[in-house]
């Protein structure tokens, strides 16, 4: 009782004593000027949460010169959670056909659709499986820079190689934002921005990039405004990835592109290794044209989804709010396989037109 009483005398005394100012007659004069604040930002405010000693540790210059990267797929269990053991089949095939890179948790992995703790654990997983072989990109960028830098931490934390940040969708944000929104998370490690106005709504233009390009953890951007753009930047020796499937050997060979970020690498990751290693292939590039326009016929990853479950490398599970192609889609892809070759694409089972009750939709997962 003695020490309730000594409790309530200080809950009982003023906290904090604030001084009081005297405004005088310069609060009453309605012309004196007005002077905007200025904004006061906490530089490294995160690095008590760093080591120096996670596993994997790399520079930014040793993800510059990888060529290609895929923007590796999530397969899922009826029941909505991480197949992992597919999961792993897939990483491994990229491995052996001759992939340098793995974007987990991306647009085509759906990490839009995940969880942070799902996200943290993929990451943690592919490194742990394939860290040693394979550089693990982890994708924990947000339009909430709290929530990036987070995810961040946690990702370097589990041993990812770099990280890629999107520029802040839907609320969007003011030039000088998106300048701040990098900055605040490239100190932690090797980063790789990515800019994709038709998902974000908002171009980060080059004068962005420039400025966030002082930073020595830049490795460099994940384009697809197009190859003119590639170009720009190349020109001013900042390194690019193409970012559309489709433009990719162009940009590789043409334009000064390191590479590509590949969302087609999941089916055939042999020939987009022959695409961005082999020199100039045109013909090779004519060949793929019609699956990689296939391929992004609907938004990514919907086709894509789509056609790995009818390769029977993946369960036909789709997390909603994506579903798969309607039937008469699934009918080209089989064609554009035997097209194609079939020994060409992942997986061994034969590829086959799934119907419609084939397919599991989760809502909850």
């Amino acid at each position: 009782m003695a020490t309730l009483k000594s409790c309530a005398v200080c809950f009982r005394e003023p906290a904090l004593q604030l001084p009081r100012h005297s405004y005088g007659d310069s609060y009453k004069r309605r012309n004196a000027k007005w002077r905007s604040p200025q904004a006061a930002i906490i530089p490294n405010f995160h690095l008590p949460m760093r080591s120096f000693e996670v596993k994997n540790r790399t520079s930014a210059e040793d993800i510059k010169s990888l060529r290609l990267i895929t923007a590796i797929k999530t397969p899922y269990l009826p029941d909505g959670r991480f197949d992992l053991e597919a999961y792993d089949a897939l990483v491994n095939v990229q491995i052996l056909n001759g992939a340098e890179g793995v974007i987990v948790g991306g647009t085509t992995g759906e990490g839009q659709l995940m969880s942070w703790d799902e996200h943290i654990m993929l990451i943690g997983h592919t490194v742990n499986c394939f860290g040693g072989s394979i550089k693990v990109i982890g994708n924990t960028g947000s339009n909430s820079t709290r929530e990036a830098i987070h995810a961040t931490e946690q990702g370097f934390a589990v041993g990812m190689h770099a990280a890629l940040h999107i520029n802040p969708y839907y609320g969007k944000t003011s030039l000088d934002g998106l300048v701040s929104h990098f900055d605040s998370v490239i100190s932690m490690g090797p980063t790789i921005i990515y800019n994709v106005p038709s998902r974000t709504g908002q171009d980060i233009p080059p004068r962005v990039i420039h400025r966030v390009a002082q930073s020595v953890n830049l490795a460099g951007v994940k384009e697809c405004v197009g190859n003119d753009r590639v170009e720009e930047y190349t020109a001013k020796g900042i390194v690019v990835w193409s970012g559309n499937d489709d433009q990719c050997h162009d940009a590789r060979w043409g334009h000064g592109a390191t590479g590509v970020i590949s969302v087609t690498s999941n089916l055939v990751p042999g020939l987009m290794h022959e695409l961005m290693f082999g020199g100039k292939k045109p013909s090779l590039n004519s060949k793929l044209l019609p699956l990689m326009d296939w391929l992004f016929q609907e938004p990514n990853p919907i086709p894509l989804n789509t056609a790995l479950a009818q390769l029977g490398v993946v369960r036909p599970v789709f997390r909603l709010p994506y579903v798969p192609l309607p039937l008469a889609k699934r009918v080209e892809f089989v064609n554009l396989v035997k097209k194609i070759g079939r020994e060409n694409f992942v997986g061994e089972k034969d590829v086959k037109v799934l119907d419609d009750d084939d397919f599991i939709l989760v809502d909850r997962y």
